[in-house]
């Protein structure tokens, strides 16, 4: 399983923390291109409004954006100064694009105070500029190019990335290895190789099993073929372990380099 970490000094710090705790690992460093795909679309909120009945990716935006701005100018009268952090508690992509709009309108001044309320301008007549993943709006791509000023935007990002990977297979191995990467991994990663790691330590709890009664190596895939998948139950949840014979003939060889068992020709030895 692999943890992904923000910084190479997090790598080498779990890459440690694991040694110390006797789980073999090793560290892996990719660059990598990350490449986003979005759509643009601009026009006045009537006008957007009345394309979003054909796209209803448009139409919840711009639910999200008249909530936002009744929230900034419900306590907001003209000639009043807020501070950026009043008006943004945390990432707000709406109130964002509400506000560059009356920006860009006039209606709010940047001052060193924060930003000045000079008018209310009503919604209708503001101009937005919403952004959406290509996946979102798909079809109707080139009818939004027709009515709206659409544009296809690419991000290219190439980015470094940081992973610690933990090669043992032992159910409290992974176990430790969990809670050790918890305070390094991100999220994301930490998930998928919980997971990861529960069904690589079912796979080899079932074929070490399987290798105690099967002592030829096809016989022992032809067994483990035959399970296929692997069902593990938990309270509320399942986990079904899917996989063909040229991952179980990996995966042998995994265990032969971990020590569980010996393959050579067709014979097993544990």
């Amino acid at each position: 399983m692999r943890f992904e970490v923000l910084t190479k000094d997090d790598m080498n710090a779990l890459s440690r923390e694991l040694s110390r705790a006797g789980i073999m690992n090793r560290t892996k460093e990719e660059t990598r291109a990350e490449i986003e795909h979005y759509v643009v679309i601009r026009g006045t909120y009537a006008q957007l409004v009345e394309v979003a009945s054909e796209v209803p990716a448009i139409g919840e935006e711009l639910e999200a954006v008249k909530l936002a701005y009744d929230e900034l100018l419900e306590n907001w009268e003209p000639g009043e100064v807020k501070e950026l952090g009043t008006l943004f508690e945390e990432p707000d992509l709406p109130k964002l694009s509400v506000v560059s709009a009356l920006i860009e309108s006039g209606a709010i001044e940047e001052t060193d105070g924060g930003f000045l309320l000079r008018e209310r301008v009503p919604l209708d007549a503001l101009s937005l500029e919403l952004r959406f993943p290509i996946e979102e709006i798909g079809d109707e791509l080139e009818e939004l190019e027709e009515r709206l000023r659409a544009t296809l935007v690419t991000e290219y990002t190439l980015e470094k990335r940081y992973y610690v990977e933990v090669l043992e297979v032992e159910r409290e191995l992974i176990e430790t290895a969990l809670e050790v990467a918890e305070d390094y991994a991100t999220e994301e990663s930490y998930v998928e190789a919980m997971f990861d790691g529960i069904a690589r330590s079912v796979l080899a709890e079932r074929i070490l099993e399987l290798a105690e009664k099967y002592r030829r190596k096809n016989e022992l895939i032809e067994a483990i073929m035959e399970l296929e998948p692997i069902t593990v139950e938990g309270n509320n949840e399942r986990i079904n372990i899917y996989y063909d014979e040229d991952a179980i003939e990996d995966f042998l060889k995994v265990l032969q380099t971990l020590g569980y068992l010996k393959v050579k020709g067709n014979r097993i030895w544990i």
